[in-house]
């Protein structure tokens, strides 16, 4: 059969598929928008007639115009994930449109959940891909709070081809904050990481990070000591020192800051730091992520009560 022909048929077969998800499926409610006219990803596997990535070529432009809109893609994640879904099970070895999901699908905790189980397929048929962990492990740590899930996804993806250097140091601060906080789970990881690379920026990173939770491991001796100073006085310290000079004194002398500096309460969280590392040992988030987070819990919560 000639090239054309074929083309003429695939054709046919893509307008049919279209055609046929149209009339099965009722007119979407004023609400969802154009949700309702997405077919199940079953059906348009079954009704592509074998050119499976033509039709999801035909789905991932659809994606894509909602994106390039006008309106936008805001309060349109369902939308988005039923046509994502549909294109990564015609062609489930398509790459980029996992990933899409990820950076696209954030309305409401409900759609991330959404876009983290596309990435999960995602990791499952591109197992070298990196960047696919990293989304998901973005995910589960800024918008979800999973901190601990997030460390487990992103470990795998230290060693792949093309992870940048910081992504060992950023799964053994995740491991410090998950949990009980153990930093000696991180630091162990570190070190091994440090032991098996040969790259001498990555060593560097490595030993950065582990001078980190050091200063890390004696300020929470310093924390254990302040809680103890509140229970005796019945009040805060209002500065470190008092640790040692106001009896009954809490603490002999305070341990050492590792790098010959001084400890003193943060300004701005009220917490024990270095004097030369400035903060503690943790993922920070900046002031415009951290009210883009707060945006995301709002939505969530108004989509849980149903406004």
């Amino acid at each position: 059969m000639g090239s054309g022909v074929q083309r003429g048929l695939a054709a046919l077969a893509i307008a049919a598929t279209i055609g046929l998800a149209g009339a099965k499926l009722p007119d979407a409610p004023a609400h969802t928008g154009d949700v309702a006219f997405v077919p199940e990803p079953t059906f348009a596997k079954l009704a592509a007639f074998g050119y499976d990535t033509l039709l999801g070529d035909y789905y991932w432009l659809r994606a894509v115009q909602i994106v390039g809109s006008n309106e936008g893609p805001s309060g349109r994640s369902a939308h988005l994930g039923r046509l994502i879904d549909v294109v990564t099970t015609l062609d489930p070895w398509v790459d980029h449109a996992y990933r899409f999901a990820a950076v696209w699908m954030i309305d409401d905790e409900a759609a991330v959940r959404h876009a983290n189980a596309i990435l999960e397929r995602g990791i499952a048929h591109h197992p070298d891909e990196w960047r696919n962990r990293f989304y998901l492990g973005f995910n589960q740590f800024f918008f979800l709070g999973e901190n601990a899930e997030a460390a487990a996804v992103l470990e795998p993806a230290v060693p792949l081809p093309g992870a940048p250097r910081y992504l060992g140091r950023l799964v053994a601060r995740l491991r410090s904050e998950s949990g009980g906080g153990d930093i000696e789970a991180a630091a162990a990881f570190l070190r091994e990481l440090h032991r098996q690379t040969d790259d001498p920026f990555a060593r560097a990173e490595y030993e950065k990070a582990l001078d980190e939770i050091e200063t890390e491991r004696r300020a929470r001796v310093l924390d254990a000591a302040r809680a103890e100073f509140e229970r005796r006085h019945g009040r805060d310290i209002a500065r470190v020192e008092e640790l040692v000079t106001v009896p009954p004194a809490v603490l002999r002398r305070l341990p050492p800051e590792p790098h010959g500096w001084e400890w003193k309460l943060d300004a701005e969280s009220g917490r024990i730091v270095s004097s030369y590392v400035g903060h503690r040992y943790s993922v920070r988030i900046d002031g415009t992520n951290q009210k883009r987070l707060e945006r995301f819990r709002a939505r969530s919560q108004e989509r849980q009560e149903g406004v």
